[in-house]
């Protein structure tokens, strides 16, 4: 048997995939490290979504080919997005590489490293629609938090986007699936689940001819004892109606926090995007939701240089999000996408799309620091994640803090505190754009 590394980079749903290729390989006997160092074989799975993303990949693939070089590796296994979108050309172009598989191909892991053990060159790319395969998983998160991914694929086609031909159709997981592997993660100490797929907001249409079910799984997460945060990411606007409003309202263990995804607000540049709803029904969207549930943070991502976007367009994508107020915004420039159509539109150059991000970035950080100048006093429950030694403190996360993406409470206390413990902070401090308090004693 033989030893794996894993490198995983990308978004948490391919984070997921990389946990369930951990699993079968220790089920199939093979030992799974924490590091790659020493590792017969190193598996990385990939992120090919946008070109920063793509040539992360690419560093990741050449720094492990140095190791290999140096003996320090055996063989490389390029799994995910990137390998899926440039079949022929990885294996051709790094010649580094032992072997890829296809996004559709992950169930096949087991026989990919053994072929590369027996020296075998490996290139597999199953069906990128056929229905999630069910097993288990190993955690690389802290083990108080973790993604449960509820469906795969997208059939959205925005104009911009090349996932539907990375993922495939949209392909929900069946509720009794997606309930006992909760319930396994309850048992195992999460405390924290984070809901997500490429578009959570359609879960279960495409098993009922239509309806959507997220709002019955919710209430049934919910129901499942040890959980104590149900976040809900990928929430597309055009499907939230008045039950999943009132689901997010009522329910006290779902965190009062969601991520809608825009990517603008401009009426035209929607439509050339092929995205549903306009500008207005943002705003009402957006009214409705803050009246319904009080204290809900908002996060949400734009994209400045679409084709389309003039002086005037991106100026009205300013002004919302100034009136608006949203909590959290990321702002990506665009990145044209070989085999989507938006590629193929006029568009302004790279380095105006750049600086168009940047002045988001601008917009939104003087609205945060209006936040947190709010949050000032205010008594938070937050979820311990660590304690950082170039600080001294401990830190962790609030309601409005989604793990990675956003930042960090600092919490002022003379005792240790147990990562993945929940206590009680005063606010009374910004340090860097980021909370921080005094621990109240219980």
């Amino acid at each position: 048997m033989a030893n794996i590394g894993f490198i995983s980079l990308g978004c948490a749903k391919n984070q997921v995939d990389c946990e369930r290729m951990m699993f079968r390989l220790q089920e199939a006997g093979h030992t799974v490290l924490a590091d790659v160092g020493g590792a017969d074989v190193v598996v990385i799975n990939t992120c090919g979504f946008i070109d920063s993303a793509k040539a992360e990949a690419i560093d990741f693939i050449l720094r492990t080919a140095q190791l290999k070089e140096q003996g320090a590796v055996g063989k490389i296994l390029v799994t995910g997005c990137l390998s899926q979108r440039y079949q022929e050309e990885i294996l051709t172009q790094l010649p580094e590489v032992d072997g890829v598989l296809g996004t559709g191909s992950y169930t096949e892991i087991v026989a990919a490293v053994d072929a590369l053990l027996e020296g075998r060159q490996v290139a597999s790319f199953g069906s990128i629609d056929a229905p999630e395969e069910e097993t288990g998983r190993i955690l690389t998160t802290p083990e108080h938090y973790a993604y449960i991914k509820v469906a795969e694929g997208c059939d959205n086609r925005c104009s911009y986007c090349i996932i539907p031909y990375l993922r495939g159709k949209f392909r929900s997981r069946s509720m009794d699936d997606v309930l006992y592997e909760a319930r396994l993660l309850a048992a195992s100490g999460v405390k924290e689940l984070i809901v997500v797929a490429q578009d959570t907001s359609r879960y279960g249409t495409d098993l009922t001819g239509g309806t959507r079910l997220l709002p019955q799984l919710l209430r049934e997460l919910c129901a499942i004892d040890g959980f104590r945060w149900i976040r809900v990411h990928y929430v597309y606007p055009d499907e939230i109606d008045d039950e999943l409003i009132q689901v997010l309202a009522t329910e006290p263990k779902i965190v009062k926090y969601l991520d809608i995804p825009i990517q603008h607000c401009n009426d035209k540049i929607l439509k050339l995007m092929n995205r549903r709803g306009d500008g207005n029904y943002l705003r009402q969207l957006f009214g409705k939701l803050r009246k319904a549930i009080p204290g809900l943070v908002l996060r949400t991502s734009v994209i400045t240089g679409l084709p389309g976007e003039g002086e005037q367009e991106f100026l009205e994508l300013c002004e919302f999000l100034k009136e608006l107020r949203l909590e959290r915004v990321g702002a990506f420039p665009f990145s044209p996408e070989e085999g989507t159509s938006a590629a193929e539109m006029e568009y302004p150059d790279s380095q105006i799309a750049q600086e168009r991000a940047q002045l988001i970035g601008q917009i939104q950080s003087r609205i945060m620091d209006d936040y947190n100048e709010r949050m000032l006093g205010a008594t938070l429950d937050v979820l311990v994640d660590g304690y950082d030694e170039e600080y001294c403190q401990f830190y962790g996360r609030s309601y409005a803090d989604s793990p990675e993406i956003d930042g960090r409470v600092w919490i002022a206390s003379e005792e240790a505190l147990s990562e993945g413990s929940f206590v009680k902070v005063c606010i009374d401090g910004i340090v860097d754009g980021e909370l921080s308090g005094y621990l109240l004693e219980e």
